[in-house]
C-alpha cells in the first residue's frame, strides 16, 4: 500500500467509523470527522511533496486484479493533471467539516459520515486508471451529495435532489455505455486506461470516424452535465441554493471539477480526431454560458443563486482553455479548475456565513452589513475581487492564459470571452455594494455580526491560497 492508497483510505476508514459511533456522541462525531478530514489533507500534502516533477507519466501507482472477468484492475494514479484536484478536495473537506460545526443540528452522524464518503468518491475519480473503476468512484459521489442535498437543503431540498441526482446520473449512464463498448471493441478486453491509449498509439485498437464520435459524444454529455456547460446547466442552481452551506462549496469547488477534469483526461486523448472536430461548437457552448451565467447573475434577487450562476460563467473559461488546443489554454485551463475551487468555495462559504446570520438569502434583506461586521466584509470584498480577477489574485491568472490560448487559436473567441470578464466585475461589484453598503436595517444591525473564530479559521486558508496562487504563479 503506498501513499496513495493511504490517502483514499483514511475517508474510507473514517465514514466506516463514524457509522459505528453511537449518535448521542455528537462531539465525538465531530472531533472525528475533522481528525480523519485533516489526517487524510497532511498525507495528501506528503504525495505533493514526494511527487517527481521532471519524471512525467504516472506515480505512486498500484495496480492489482479486483475482478478476473471482466478484466477490472484496482489501478489507481497521479500525475500532474490529478495531484492538485486530489490536493483541492482533501483541502476543503476539513473546511467543510468546520464550518457545518454548529449549523447542523439534526442526524449529525450521518451528515459527517457522508462528508468523509464523499471525499473518497471525489479522490477516487481523480486517480482512477482502470475506467470501471473510474465510473464507480463517479457514482459513489453522487450518492453522499444527493442526501446532503435532500436532507440538510432548504425547502424545496427533495426537488433539486432529484433534479441533481437525475441529471448526472442519465448523463453517466451513457459514459458506462462507451466505456462497456470500448472494453469490446476489437478485442482490447481491458478497461485499463493506459492500456487503451497504448493500443491506440499502436494501432492495435482504432475506432473509424463514426465509433469515434459517438463515442466521444457519450463521454463529452456526462463530462458536459457535470460540468454544467449551457444549456445542461439548469439542475446546478437549485442544487446550490437548497444545499446546505458545506454541500455547496464540495458541489462547486471539486464535484463540478470532475466533469472539466473528465474532458481533459478521457475526452482529448482517446478521441482527438472527434474532438477537434467538434471543438468549434463546443467553444460556442462554452462561451455562450461565459456570457449567459453572468448576465442571468446580473439580475439575480438570491444571494446563492447570483453565485451558482457566476460558476456556470467561470468554468465556461475552463472548457474554453481545454478545447483552444493550446499548451497555454490547457495551463489556464488546469489552474482555472483550482483558482475557481478556490474562490468559488469561499464565496459560497461567506454567503452561508451572512445565512446563518440573517436567515435570508434574498439580498434585498440586507445592507450596511459592513458597519454590522467590518471583518466579514472585508473578507467578502477580497473574495469578491478574486472572483473577477483582479490582478495579483488566483483567478486572473487562470483567466489569462485561457484567453491567451483561445487567442492563439481563435482572436474572435477571446473577443467574446472577454465580455464575460467585464460582466462578472458588474454582478460581483453591485451585490458587493447592495449587501455591504447603504443603510443599515435594524434587522442587520441587531443579527448580523461579525467573524468568530470557527469561522476564521475556515476562511483564512483560502484567503491565503487566493493571495498566494496570484503572486506564487
Amino acid at each position: 500500500m503506498n501513499l496513495l492508497d493511504i490517502v483514499l483510505a483514511i475517508p474510507l476508514v473514517g465514514f466506516i467509523v463514524l457509522l459505528l459511533v453511537p449518535r448521542a456522541a455528537e462531539g465525538a462525531i465531530r472531533a472525528a470527522a475533522l481528525g480523519f478530514s485533516l489526517v487524510a489533507f497532511v498525507a495528501s500534502l506528503g504525495l505533493a511533496f514526494q511527487y517527481e516533477t521532471i519524471r512525467p507519466g504516472e506515480q505512486f501507482v498500484t495496480d492489482i486484479v479486483w475482478v478476473a472477468s471482466p478484466n477490472i484492475h484496482y489501478h489507481v494514479s497521479l500525475d500532474g493533471l490529478s495531484l492538485w484536484l486530489v490536493v483541492l478536495t482533501t483541502f476543503l473537506t476539513p473546511i467543510c467539516i468546520l464550518i457545518s460545526w454548529s449549523s447542523i443540528q439534526v442526524r449529525i452522524k450521518e451528515f459527517f459520515a457522508f462528508m468523509l464518503l464523499l471525499e473518497f468518491g471525489l479522490a477516487g475519480v481523480f486517480v482512477a486508471q482502470d475506467l470501471f473503476l473510474f465510473y464507480v468512484f463517479w457514482e459513489v459521489s453522487l450518492v453522499p451529495m444527493y442526501f446532503l442535498i435532500g436532507i440538510w437543503g432548504h425547502e424545496r431540498r427533495i426537488y433539486a435532489a432529484l433534479k441533481f441526482f437525475l441529471y448526472t446520473f442519465a448523463a453517466s449512464v451513457l459514459m458506462l455505455t462507451a466505456i462497456i463498448y470500448v472494453y469490446n471493441h476489437a478485442g482490447a478486453g481491458t478497461f485499463n486506461y493506459s492500456d487503451i491509449l497504448a493500443g491506440l498509439a499502436s494501432g492495435r485498437l482504432h475506432f473509424n470516424s463514426w465509433e469515434q464520435m459517438w463515442l466521444f459524444l457519450a463521454f463529452f454529455v456526462a463530462f458536459a452535465v457535470k460540468v454544467p456547460i449551457f444549456p445542461l446547466h439548469t439542475w446546478l442552481p437549485d442544487a446550490h441554493v437548497e444545499a446546505p452551506t458545506a454541500g455547496s462549496v464540495m458541489l462547486a469547488s471539486v464535484m463540478l471539477k470532475m466533469g472539466t477534469y473528465g474532458l481533459a483526461r478521457f475526452c482529448l486523448p482517446m478521441f482527438p480526431d472527434a474532438a477537434r472536430t467538434c471543438a468549434p461548437w463546443i467553444v460556442v457552448l462554452a462561451i455562450i454560458g461565459i456570457i449567459y451565467g453572468a448576465l442571468v447573475a446580473m439580475v439575480q434577487p438570491n444571494m446563492k443563486k447570483l453565485v451558482a450562476y457566476s460558476s456556470v460563467s467561470h468554468l465556461g473559461f475552463v472548457v474554453l482553455g481545454i478545447f483552444s488546443f493550446t499548451q497555454i489554454g490547457m495551463d489556464g485551463a488546469v489552474y482555472q479548475m483550482l483558482n475557481h475551487g478556490i474562490s468559488t468555495g469561499a464565496l459560497f462559504m461567506l454567503v452561508g456565513f451572512l445565512y446563518e446570520r440573517r436567515h435570508s438569502l434574498a439580498i434585498a434583506d440586507y445592507g450596511g452589513v459592513a458597519k454590522a461586521a467590518p471583518w466579514l466584509s472585508t473578507v467578502f470584498m477580497i473574495t469578491m475581487l478574486a472572483s473577477i480577477g483582479l490582478p495579483t489574485l488566483n483567478n486572473f491568472v487562470g483567466e489569462f492564459l485561457v484567453l491567451q490560448g483561445s487567442a492563439q487559436a481563435n482572436f474572435r473567441w477571446t473577443i467574446f470571452a472577454s465580455i464575460g470578464v467585464i460582466l462578472s466585475a458588474c454582478y460581483m461589484l453591485w451585490l458587493y455594494q447592495r449587501v455591504f453598503y447603504g443603510e443599515t436595517p435594524d434587522e442587520v444591525r441587531h443579527h448580523v455580526f461579525d467573524l468568530r473564530p470557527r469561522e476564521w479559521a475556515a476562511i483564512v486558508p483560502l484567503i491565503a491560497m487566493m493571495v498566494w496562487m496570484g503572486m506564487y504563479s
